[in-house]
């Protein structure tokens, strides 16, 4: 793996969109954008230089759960180790954070494609069924 720098909850906004588009699409609002960055319990990010490369965030109550998302590698950069490395910031936050002798849920939600990945820090799928609605405020 090459030359990164880490960061620890500095992603922007304006930084979360510019990745999310290179992978998914369209982004969310700056608005919205701005309100996840400000509430996400961890943010994880990697430049190249000062490019940023990727990015990965955790939400949870600091208890008893805590979910990975957003986990965005540029394409140019998968393949790398990145990945890894910003599941292993995740859960190294967990474990400076949790409650020591305790169990914690760790939750994700991945593409079937991207399984693979995250079995090999010891993902399992279960029989729940994601379920999810885009719910539009006026």
């Amino acid at each position: 793996m090459g030359e990164y720098t880490i960061k620890h909850n500095e992603l922007t906004a304006e930084e979360f969109i510019f990745l999310w588009e290179t992978v998914w699409g369209k982004g969310p609002s700056l608005e919205q954008t701005e309100l996840a960055m400000k509430h996400t319990l961890f943010r994880v990010s990697v430049f190249d230089n000062n490019k940023i490369v990727a990015m990965a965030r955790m939400i949870g109550d600091l208890g008893l759960d805590y979910y990975i998302k957003d986990v965005i590698v540029r394409p140019e950069y998968q393949k790398k180790g990145i990945g890894r490395l910003l599941i292993n910031e995740l859960l190294k936050f967990i474990k400076e954070n949790g409650v020591s002798g305790t169990d914690i849920f760790v939750e994700l939600c991945a593409m079937p494609d991207i399984i693979p990945f995250y079995e090999k820090f010891g993902f399992e799928a279960n029989e729940a069924q994601r379920l999810k609605i885009m719910y539009h405020v006026d």
